[in-house]
């Protein structure tokens, strides 16, 4: 490289051969879900489910009846079951307890019911299950059923021979007034839309309806002693929490929450904070990088809000949140 006109020469040569043996990163744009799977599709609608009451279950303790109770969820839903209260030393039990479900796909989605015997020690013995497809509900129309339970689905169980009683209970499925169209026909629609255009849009704003908190991501959230952050959300006392995401700045959770309200919060805040978390030695520190209260008035009028917010009490921290309204 010493010769005069040569070292321009040698040195793009060895780059090029330099360059043969390193690996260079691609990027690869993969799809994870298809939009038709269950687990993308948006809530259209709130099944509300009464559980009445049981009959003739099955006796599992010795000394004593069975202490039931019954656990509902909905087909490929990721959130909890919701629960009855245990009703003691009963085969013949009265609950009279509502719930409601956020429904997905009313085509495809079912109710499943499983009933337990509570035990103070131990696993809870199973009394029985059922499903309901929700497609057998028409929308707006109140159903009641008596249901015969069974071990399982599977039409060959030698225990579904044996009875195990009857559950009873009310559903009814009620779209959200923007995707009312899709589940109903001529006639209903125009008179549900005589009847909607003769409420005024104050006592629609006030109405019940689904809250959807989607956290995204958050920027630049640094910690004094570890980064290891996650979020809470809270709104009139519940909180949900988010996935931590370990040794970052700029977490990414993408994860949603829904709060079932009986009116429209316009006067309310909802909470979020963004922690941190280090377990060291069997014990575990927690730290606050910030938080911010957002006004709910806006996302109730215009149906959707998707911003960025400085967090209070961080140097340079931004969450990204995108909260949604949905009316009964």
């Amino acid at each position: 490289m010493a010769i005069p006109g040569l070292h321009h020469f040698v040195q793009e040569t060895i780059s090029k051969q330099v360059a043969r043996l390193y690996l260079w990163p691609q990027t690869l744009d993969i799809p994870i879900l298809d939009s038709s799977i269950g687990a993308v599709k948006k809530p259209v609608g709130i099944l509300h489910v009464k559980v009445l009451r049981a009959q003739k279950l099955l006796n599992m303790d010795f000394l004593s009846k069975s202490d039931p109770y019954v656990k509902l969820s909905l087909g490929g839903d990721m959130l909890p079951a919701k629960k009855t209260t245990v009703k003691m030393n009963s085969l013949d039990p009265v609950w009279d307890e509502d719930f409601k479900l956020t429904v997905k796909d009313p085509e495809a989605q079912v109710l499943q019911l499983h009933l337990y015997d509570w035990e103070k020690i131990g696993a809870h013995d199973k009394l029985g299950m059922q499903v309901v497809p929700l497609k057998l509900l028409k929308p707006y129309e109140k159903k009641e059923l008596t249901l015969d339970l069974v071990h399982s689905l599977n039409p060959n169980d030698p225990q579904n021979k044996k009875p195990r009683g009857q559950l009873m209970l009310e559903m009814s499925f009620i779209p959200f007034q923007e995707d009312s169209i899709k589940f109903s026909g001529p006639l209903s629609f125009h008179e549900r839309k005589e009847s909607i255009s003769s409420l005024s849009d104050d006592i629609s704003l006030r109405g019940a309806g689904l809250l959807l908190v989607t956290v995204i991501a958050a920027e630049d959230v640094e910690g004094k002693n570890h980064t290891n952050p996650y979020a809470i959300v809270v709104l009139r006392g519940e909180k949900k929490k988010t996935k931590a995401r370990n040794k970052t700045w700029n977490p990414k959770w993408e994860e949603e929450f829904q709060f079932m309200l009986e009116e429209a919060p316009l006067k309310e805040l909802i909470h979020i904070e963004v922690k941190s978390k280090k377990r060291r030695f069997g014990f575990r520190s927690k730290e606050l990088l910030g938080y911010v209260d957002i006004q709910l008035k806006d996302v109730i009028f215009n149906g959707r809000i998707n911003e960025k917010y400085h967090l209070i009490n961080s140097k340079d921290g931004i969450l990204h949140v995108d909260i949604r309204w949905k009316v009964i």
